[in-house]
C-alpha cells in the first residue's frame, strides 16, 4: 500500500464531518475537509475509506438526497482537483493518459487518481469524461504515453470489448480498465484496476510490465 489505512475513529469522525457539510450544501466545507484529510492519510486511504462510502450512501431518491449528492460531489471534486496543485509549476506525466470512456459523464475516480500521482510527485495528461474511443486513439497517436486509463462508471459505458480491441491496437501501451463499470473480465492485454493504490502503482515510472495475472476479476474496481 501507499499508505496506512486510516483507524476506525478517524474514519467515523470524518464521514461526520464531510456529511454535515454535504447535508449544509457546503461544497467548499467539503472540499476543506477532504483537503485536511489528504494531507493527514493520503489520497488512496481518504478515497477508498470515506469518499467512495460516502457517494455510495446517497441514492438520490429525494430532492433532498439529489442536492446533497450534488453538494457532496462539488466538494469532493474541487478538493480532490485542489490537492497538491501548483500554479506555475509542472510535474513530469511520466507518459500517463487517463480518460472518461465514451460518454461517461464521471470522472471522480479519474480526479482521485491523478491527486495521488501529484502526491507521488508525479503528474499525468488528463483528458476528462466521456473522450470517444476515435478521440482516444488520437491522443495516444499525438500524446504517445506509456499507460492509458480508462474510466468507466455504469455498464452502458464500460464496453470491455472496445478496451480490449484498443489495447491490441497498441500492443506497446499498458491499458488498464478502473471504475465499477467494468463488469465483464477483461481479455489480454487490457488489465482492470482493482483499487486506487493498484492505479498508482501501475502509472508510477517502474510499474511492472502487463501481466494478465493481475487481472481482478472477484474484485469491485475503485469507485
Amino acid at each position: 500500500m501507499l499508505t496506512d489505512p486510516m483507524p476506525a475513529e478517524a474514519v467515523e469522525i470524518a464521514h461526520k464531518q464531510v456529511s454535515l457539510a454535504a447535508e449544509d450544501l457546503d461544497a467548499n466545507g467539503v472540499a476543506s475537509v477532504l483537503l485536511e484529510l489528504a494531507g493527514a492519510w493520503g489520497v488512496p486511504a481518504l478515497w477508498e475509506q470515506v469518499c467512495r462510502p460516502l457517494l455510495a450512501r446517497l441514492s438520490g431518491r429525494t430532492a433532498v438526497e439529489v442536492v446533497i449528492a450534488h453538494a457532496l460531489c462539488e466538494g469532493v471534486r474541487v478538493g480532490l482537483d485542489a490537492y497538491r496543485r501548483e500554479p506555475g509549476r509542472s510535474l513530469p506525466t511520466g507518459g500517463v493518459l487517463l480518460a472518461g470512456a465514451e460518454k461517461e459523464t464521471h470522472n471522480l475516480g479519474l480526479l482521485a487518481l491523478a491527486a495521488a500521482l501529484r502526491e507521488q510527485g508525479r503528474g499525468c495528461l488528463d483528458l476528462g469524461p466521456a473522450l470517444p474511443w476515435s478521440a482516444l486513439t488520437g491522443a495516444v497517436r499525438r500524446a504517445r504515453p506509456r499507460t492509458v486509463v480508462l474510466w468507466s462508471q455504469t455498464p452502458v459505458t464500460g464496453r470491455a470489448y472496445r478496451l480490449v480491441r484498443f489495447a491490441r491496437d497498441f500492443p506497446l501501451l499498458r491499458v488498464y480498465g478502473a471504475g465499477p463499470g467494468w463488469i465483464e473480465p477483461l481479455g489480454d492485454p487490457a488489465i482492470r484496476l482493482g483499487t486506487l493504490a493498484d492505479a498508482v502503482t501501475a502509472c508510477l515510472p517502474d510499474a511492472p510490465a502487463r501481466d494478465p495475472g493481475h487481472i481482478r476479476y472477484g474484485s469491485v474496481p475503485y469507485r
